[in-house]
């Protein structure tokens, strides 16, 4: 499994090692002669996992950005996979057209019925161009404006997983009114009198995201980021040129770190060392456990008080 990992450049030494632990057991394996290798593979084994740990405890914002895109993080439909029994997708937006890039349905999680809708990227290149890489047009954000309304009816809880590098910029989606479909989803959530609460598990990119994620709670995966512009797209802006972009991320306070610090998020869903990627599982089960907490604390709340904590936690950002 180890050799078949997609690496990222700065896990190049990394990448090195687990390819040679990976040699000797297969060495191992099959070596029956009395010349034991044991040792030198967990001398290996351990040089391996302490440089795997000393890369991520000190990752830089643009390294975080790496990872949020990595090609084989959980995307949405594994999240589905592993936490919400019985997902029902409901597709359109009843106005233009089916959006593949923001799936949603209902289902349950942990035994509650929920609305869940997220972004998904894909994760193969037939996948990414069926979703569009994640990037909405204004039908997948009407689409999720009809689903909030149907979780406002049925007095479901709403969930949503964020990870889009932002919303679709093409001529088409300019002219079937995004911003305006980007606006009134945003309201949409603002208005909800049921709980939202919201999971960024890879790229939260500016109003794409904001229009699911202006939430009760927002939580952010340990090495996601969260951005009012792509760190390529920010570069272009400030100084003409997107190779920039390591310098606009170190600049923006995009980690969950920073944003936690600020305020804007309310808590971080640890990762495993090496990223989500390492161990899908995992991380599912953490950020269903603390979607289910932040849903408990809404029980037996009326909707006026629901509405009021999502728009005190919105009015009171910038405010410190």
């Amino acid at each position: 499994m180890s050799n078949m990992r997609t690496y990222l450049d700065f896990e190049k030494p990394i990448a090195e090692l687990e390819s040679k632990v990976a040699e000797l057991q297969a060495l191992e394996d099959g070596d029956d002669s009395a010349v034991s290798i044991s040792e030198e593979l967990r001398t290996l084994e351990t040089k391996s996992r302490e440089a795997l740990e000393e890369t991520y405890a000190k990752l830089t914002p643009w390294q975080k950005t790496q990872v949020a895109r990595h090609p084989e993080r959980p995307h949405f439909m594994d999240y589905i996979h592993g936490m919400v029994d019985d997902f029902t997708p409901l597709a359109g937006d009843r106005l233009f057209a089916e959006d593949n890039a923001i799936i949603g349905g209902i289902g349950r999680l942990k035994g509650r019925s929920v609305m869940v809708i997220g972004h998904e990227k894909g994760s193969d290149t037939e996948g990414r161009l069926k979703h569009n890489f994640g990037m909405a047009r204004p039908e997948g954000y009407r689409k999720a404006q009809r689903l909030m309304g149907i979780a406002e009816r049925f007095k479901l809880p709403v969930v949503t997983l964020v990870d889009t590098a932002g919303a679709y910029p093409g001529i088409g989606a300019e002219e079937r009114g995004q911003a305006e479909a980007i606006a009134r989803s945003t309201d949409t959530c603002m208005g909800l009198s049921v709980p939202i609460v919201s999971v960024v598990i890879g790229e939260g990119g500016s109003g794409g995201a904001v229009a699911i994620a202006t939430a009760n709670r927002i939580f952010m995966l340990e090495h996601s980021v969260y951005t009012v512009a792509s760190p390529e797209a920010a570069a272009s802006i400030l100084w003409r040129d997107s190779a920039r972009a390591i310098d606009a991320a170190t600049n923006m306070k995009i980690t969950a770190q920073d944003l936690l610090e600020f305020g804007v998020i309310d808590g971080i869903i640890p990762e495993p060392t090496g990223g989500a990627h390492r161990d899908k599982s995992a991380v599912i089960a953490a950020a269903a456990s603390r979607i289910d907490e932040a849903l408990s604390e809404f029980v037996g709340k009326s909707s006026d008080q629901i509405r009021k904590d999502r728009r005190q936690k919105f009015l009171a950002m910038g405010r410190g």
